[in-house]
């Protein structure tokens, strides 16, 4: 997965406009790393944060290489593009259009700050992506999420069905991903915050959650959707970046008995596979009447 549009530029690390002169960024560098020492009671990850983005522009050189792609192409964050795969192993089932419904509100939320009636010649210009408003950058982000678990799941194999962007009964809310596989049916959630998170009283927070608070909302939707389908989830997944988590899987409750959790991108082959401890497998008869129920009932974004 490609670095998320919610990253904060080395400049913004810094504490600088992309526009300061080569000697203020030094000097705003030098100040930095101060701050954030650890010897001097400073935050360890935010002085990793600021060798880095010295790393990308502390030189001239750099800081040109950095400015003419602000670090990423337009592929970054162009929609994926179908490919013939020739000689691959049977995907897993997929139903839905992951990413679409984000992609969406991105483009529609970005033209809105554009200007009603302005020209925007590629909506996934690295420059225009990076300029564009937080809350606007974070649907993109959610997107990528969405698109890189998709991909996840589709490399599991043929014992696994999907659907993506699944509608609750709340109209203008959804679950991004529905799953099914002999160790139980998972109800997923793919998010980018942009920055760590914890685990505190069952919910996910940091400064980059901020006042929300995903698992309570993750939670309501799952069980509306639940009822609507008439299927009772193994497991409640909330799948966040690699660097999110301190651990690739943190327990977070429980919701009316199915497990809630938190899981790297990296770690949820491993969890859709195997299940959590003490869940229980699905076995054929009762595989193929909860994919037939859900097939039956199931509406998209």
């Amino acid at each position: 997965m490609a670095e998320s549009p919610m990253a904060a530029s080395p400049y913004e690390v810094l504490g600088v406009a992309a526009s300061v002169s080569d000697i203020a960024l030094r000097k705003a560098f030098r100040k930095a790393l101060r701050e954030t020492h650890p010897d001097t009671g400073g935050d360890p990850q935010r002085f990793t944060a600021v060798q880095l983005a010295w790393e990308r522009i502390g030189t001239p050189e750099k800081r040109a290489q950095f400015d003419r792609g602000r670090g990423h192409t337009t592929a970054d964050f162009a929609p994926p593009r179908a490919t013939a795969e020739r000689g691959s192993k049977p995907k897993a089932r997929s139903y839905g259009h992951p990413g679409g419904w984000r992609r969406e509100q991105y483009l529609a939320q970005l033209r809105e700050w554009v200007g009603r009636g302005a020209t925007i010649a590629d909506p996934y210009d690295p420059a225009l992506v990076r300029d564009a408003p937080r809350e606007i950058r974070h649907i993109l982000a959610d997107a990528l999420a969405e698109e890189s678990t998709a991909r996840t799941i589709a490399a599991l194999g043929i014992a696994f069905t999907a659907w993506h962007d699944v509608a609750t009964p709340v109209a203008g809310e959804k679950l991004d991903h529905i799953v099914l596989g002999p160790n139980g049916l998972f109800a997923l959630m793919s998010e980018d915050f942009g920055g760590p998170v914890a685990a505190r009283k069952g919910e996910l927070v940091s400064e980059a959650v901020g006042t929300a608070r995903p698992m309570h909302v993750f939670a309501n939707r799952t069980k509306s959707l639940s009822r609507a389908l008439g299927v009772r989830f193994s497991a409640l997944v909330m799948v966040l970046p690699d660097a999110a988590l301190t651990e690739p899987l943190i327990l977070l409750g429980a919701v009316r008995g199915a497990p809630t959790v938190a899981v790297t991108q990296a770690h949820l082959p491993a969890l859709l596979r195997a299940g959590l401890p003490g869940s229980k497998p699905i076995g054929g008869n009762e595989l193929f009447d909860v994919r037939t129920r859900i097939q039956a009932a199931v509406r998209f974004v």
